[in-house]
């Protein structure tokens, strides 16, 4: 039997997230895509002035998804 490697980094906070906010991950990490013109931090800031999510949240969230964007390239 194969145990499953623990998830580590910022998805890590994935579960958590979707049980605070009520929200999908896929629906924050639409809000990040729609915004790589700007920097990480001022994605996060987006994240928490218009969306309520705290600091650390939404600084998983955009870790994790300009990580796999940059990857893409």
């Amino acid at each position: 039997m194969t145990k499953t490697p623990p998830v580590k980094g910022p998805a890590s906070y994935f579960p958590s997230i979707e049980a605070k906010y009520g929200q999908p991950i896929d629906h924050w990490l639409s809000i990040v895509r729609a915004n790589t013109a700007l920097k990480h931090m001022q994605i996060v800031s987006l994240l928490k002035t218009d969306h309520g999510l705290g600091h650390g949240h939404a600084n998983a969230i955009v870790a994790h998804e300009l990580a796999r964007l940059k990857a893409k390239d």
